[in-house]
């Protein structure tokens, strides 16, 4: 019985090990350590690690092995390996079931499929095999790597058909082209491998080379060609922050070229929104990799400071643009930069052409006309100006038109010329209607711890009233500025500087034609030439020179005035728990009206303490001292001998105030009371006759004389209150009052009588200041004698502001023994709208009953356009001047130019 068994399993095993017949196409072999069989012989189960093969090529090897023969159907587990020897075709994964019937394989977990036929390597948690149709269908964090192409596909799904050589990959795709440097991000993405074809379906972004960043929809990428196309709404972002917006592109990816519709350009999308120039154009051409265009109809919108005007929206229109070799061309152009209102702009250009060099920093027009408001004035066959991005280049300025009664018309045409990179030079030539020719010339050179301008013109045929010959005159201006690098000053400078002219009125003839620079002398009267230094660290400041100041009125043996030497020193302020220390020093030697000499030096020493205040009643007290040494020598000078004298004076100050305040319902008020006692028991020079203007915000300064050599002499008393109310609810509404005056023990000869501090009881010193509201407000400062009998000081200023009607009144008037000033002057200005401006100007000279000038402008002003009409007449006469009237006229096409015109109305 027992043998009959073996024999039984022996047949079994023999017959599984060599064939099990099913039919001739569903033939399985099994080849494995254990074996089961149950189901009357319908399902056999393997284990202990083995292999299944057919006679068609197909091959599993797995730990265990489960196969229902009526279904044909066969499931393998535990490191399962599946190969197709016919299709070059293996699978590895932890479970494989292959439906026999079907020839469909389907994979579980960490499943990897490798085609050796088209080197495809495809990773995923789940993949179904269709062997008879030769498709795959991968699922769930797929990873497909394309050998043969250099490419892969990351993916949730992807869809592999062998025979029709197409992948469609689904959800979250990812397609890397290494060989291409390529990578597109889509939800849907299709590869034709047969014709190179990719394409996607929805949105899609794809990284180019790392240089174009595109993001659109339903894009197409033609491999061979090396080509991206799409019919759809795309963004490109380029490696240079450009941006590029287009309803539709084609992009040739080896060459760079670009195709759109629709498109908007962004050079610099990284600024902030109105810092960077903005492009439209209806269609273009665009070689990327050249820097090269060509467009339809365009819109140009340049950033919007780049005339240094953020109100500016500058922009440039044509109906068609190019850009060849650094040549940007704009075809039947319009510029502006005046801001987008949604009418015509207050000005534009149109022209022919508009060329921009970027390799000469040119703009270029070609018939060009100038329109104000869409009414052509004026035309220009071809004109030029450097783009906005060029601080300097050589070319012609702005022409200027201008008119004298003492010169005749005149035109004048400057030319910049750059020398080098440090270096340029202006040379402006005017002629005049009265066969007079000027050439104002102005070079400029900045080093890297130095710099120098100078200035200088010569007019030819100038013919004076007070002669009748013609002749040459001449002015000559300079400034050398030089750094001195040293580790031991902060500050280290020294300047040369010259002012010369040929003519006494030359700066008053010339004054509309010369040069406004920093060389311009700001008095027409006075010239000073000479030379300083400056050194400043943190123990002390020391600054000097010497100067030559001549005086154009004066005759020519009396006109200058030498001051050299001249120097002043400052010592840092040393501190003491009682107060500070101050030490300054100071000297010159001046030579005036020919042989008027004196030399000094005056040192200072003040010690200030610190206040005291009295807590019991809330009084502040302050207690200083002051030492002034003066030595001097003088020639021919009243105040100083001429063998050297060594001086000494000392004063002693005490100050005091008492603050008080006062809150009410709906003011702040306050009360401060002041008082200073000063004790100088030496003399001091004659400064008697000296002019000075003493005020209620002086009168308590130290040196409220405006004396170096002198301390004040004598005992004085100051004593005086300050009152201000001021609104609480409105800090423009408020009242302020000071009043002050000084008290002494006796006459004191030597100081300027024009203050009145020289007698025992001065002038009573007074101001008010008054603000009703931000509409009103009235200042009054006024001097009245200690009797109270007479003002010797007058001034009166009142502000008027209604609306758009502003009014300032100015009054001035002084007694004779404080100086013989009576003026009132008017500046009335009235805002018709935001655009226009009527300004009246007036001062009346009531001393000598006379109207010094008149000035009436009317001005229309916006962010673009700037134009005026100005109306002056001047009685001024000073030799060769006359009184005058004029008309000038102005317009302002900003940034593009201006244009001036003076007209003299003759007498």
């Amino acid at each position: 019985m027992k043998n009959k068994l073996l024999k039984i399993l022996s047949y079994i095993i023999i017959s599984l090990f060599f064939s099990l017949n099913l039919n001739s196409e569903e033939l399985f072999n099994f080849n494995v350590s254990e074996i089961k069989i149950t189901q009357d012989g319908n399902l056999f189960q393997g284990f202990g690690g083995g292999e299944a093969f057919t006679n068609d090529g197909i091959s599993i090897s797995a730990e265990n092995f489960e196969y229902n023969k009526i279904d044909n159907f066969l499931i393998a587990k535990k490191n399962v390996k599946f190969i197709d020897q016919t299709k070059k075709i293996i699978i590895n994964a932890n479970e494989i079931s292959y439906n026999k019937k079907q020839e469909k394989i389907i994979a579980n977990g960490n499943v990897q499929i490798i085609d050796n036929i088209n080197e495809t390597i495809i990773l995923a948690s789940e993949i179904i095999y269709f062997k008879n149709k030769q498709e795959i269908i991968a699922k769930n964090n797929v990873k497909l790597n394309d050998k043969l192409n250099n490419l892969s596909i990351i993916a949730d799904n992807i869809y592999f058909s062998k025979n029709d050589e197409k992948i469609v990959a689904e959800k979250k795709v990812i397609l890397e082209d290494f060989d291409k440097d390529i990578k597109i991000n889509s939800n849907k993405i299709t590869f034709n491998k047969l014709n190179n074809l990719i394409f996607t379906e929805g949105k899609t972004s794809a990284n180019v080379k790392s240089k174009f960043y595109f993001d659109s929809s339903d894009i197409k990428f033609f491999e061979k060609e090396m080509k991206l196309f799409s019919q759809n709404k795309t963004i490109i972002r380029a490696e240079d922050s450009s941006l590029y917006e287009l309803s539709s592109f084609e992009y040739q990816i080896e060459k760079e070229f670009l195709k759109g519709k629709d498109l908007f350009i962004i050079e610099k999308s990284n600024l902030q929104d109105g810092e960077s120039d903005k492009y439209y154009f209806a269609d273009g051409f665009f070689d990327l990799k050249n820097k090269t265009f060509n467009t339809g109809a365009a819109k140009i919108f340049l950033k919007k400071n780049i005339f240094d005007r953020s109100e500016n929206d500058p922009r440039l229109y044509g109906v068609s643009s190019n850009h060849l070799n650094g040549i940007t061309t704009v075809n039947k152009a319009v510029f502006t930069s005046c801001k987008k209102t949604g009418n015509c702009p207050p000005w534009s250009l149109e022209a022919s052409k508009i060329k921009h060099d970027k390799n000469k920093k040119q703009l270029i027009y070609e018939n060009s006309l100038l329109k104000l408001y869409d009414v052509p004035i004026f035309y220009f066959p071809k004109f030029f100006h450097p783009d906005p991005t060029v601080e300097r280049q050589s070319g012609f300025l702005i022409p200027r038109i201008n008119n004298s009664n003492v010169l005749g018309s005149s035109i004048s045409a400057p030319y910049f010329h750059v020398i080098s990179e440090n270096k340029d030079w202006t040379i402006n030539p005017t002629i005049y209607s009265k066969d007079i020719r000027l050439i104002q010339n102005e070079y400029r050179q900045e080093n890297k711890s130095s710099s120098f301008i100078a200035d200088f013109g010569f007019a030819n045929g100038f013919k004076s009233s007070e002669a009748n010959e013609r002749k040459n005159i001449n002015h000559f201006f300079a400034l050398f500025k030089k750094k001195i690098e040293n580790s031991d000053f902060i500050k280290s400078d020294f300047r040369i500087f010259v002012e010369r002219v040929s003519k006494d009125t030359y700066l008053k003839i010339f004054k509309d034609n010369l040069t406004d620079n920093n060389l311009k002398p700001s008095n027409f009267d006075v010239l000073n030439s000479g030379i300083d230094f400056n050194l400043e660290n943190e123990k002390f400041s020391l600054s000097g020179g010497a100067d030559i100041y001549e005086d154009l009125k004066k005759t020519q043996s009396d006109r200058y005035q030498f001051v050299f030497p001249h120097y002043n020193y400052s010592q840092k302020t040393i501190k003491f728990n009682s107060g500070n220390l101050n030490f300054d020093s100071s000297g010159n030697s001046t030579l005036n009206n020919t042989n008027n000499h004196k030399t000094r030096i005056i040192n200072d020493v003040a010690f200030k303490m610190n206040d005291k205040i009295l807590n019991n009643i809330g009084l502040r007290n302050n207690l200083n001292f002051y030492f002034k040494n003066l030595n001097s020598v003088g020639k021919n000078v009243s105040t100083y001998k001429s063998s050297p004298q060594i001086e000494a004076q000392s004063m002693i100050e005490l100050n005091s105030e008492l603050p008080l305040s006062k809150i009410t319902e709906f003011n702040n008020q306050t009360l401060v009371p002041r008082f200073s006692l000063r004790i100088n028991p030496s003399d001091m020079k004659n400064h008697s006759l000296d002019k000075r203007k003493v005020n209620t915000d002086n009168i308590f300064d130290i040196n409220r004389l405006g004396i170096d050599d002198s301390l004040e002499s004598g005992y004085s008393f100051t004593a005086g209150f300050d009152f201000k109310s001021e609104n609480k609810n409105d800090s423009e509404k408020f009242f302020q009052f000071k009043l002050a005056s000084v008290f002494r023990d006796r006459v004191e000869d030597n100081i300027p009588t024009q203050t009145s501090l020289n007698k025992k009881n001065s002038n009573i010193f007074g101001s008010f200041d008054y603000s009703l509201s931000k509409y009103i407000n009235m200042e009054y400062d006024f001097a009245v004698d200690n009797k109270i009998e007479k003002f010797k000081y007058n001034s009166i200023g009142l502000d008027l502001s209604l609306n758009n009607f502003i009014t300032e009144f100015n009054f001035i008037e002084e007694d004779s023994e404080l100086g013989n000033t009576n003026i009132f002057e008017n500046t009335t200005t009235y805002n018709i709208n935001s655009n226009n401006v009527l300004t009246f100007k007036t001062r009346r000279n009531r001393e000598i009953n006379l109207t010094e000038y008149y000035n009436l402008v009317y001005e229309y002003k916006n962010d673009c356009l700037t134009a005026g009409v100005k109306f002056n007449k001047t009685y001024y006469e000073d030799r060769d001047l006359k009184p005058s009237e004029n008309i000038m006229f102005t317009i302002s096409f900003y940034p593009l130019t201006s244009i001036e015109q003076t007209l003299d109305i003759e007498q």
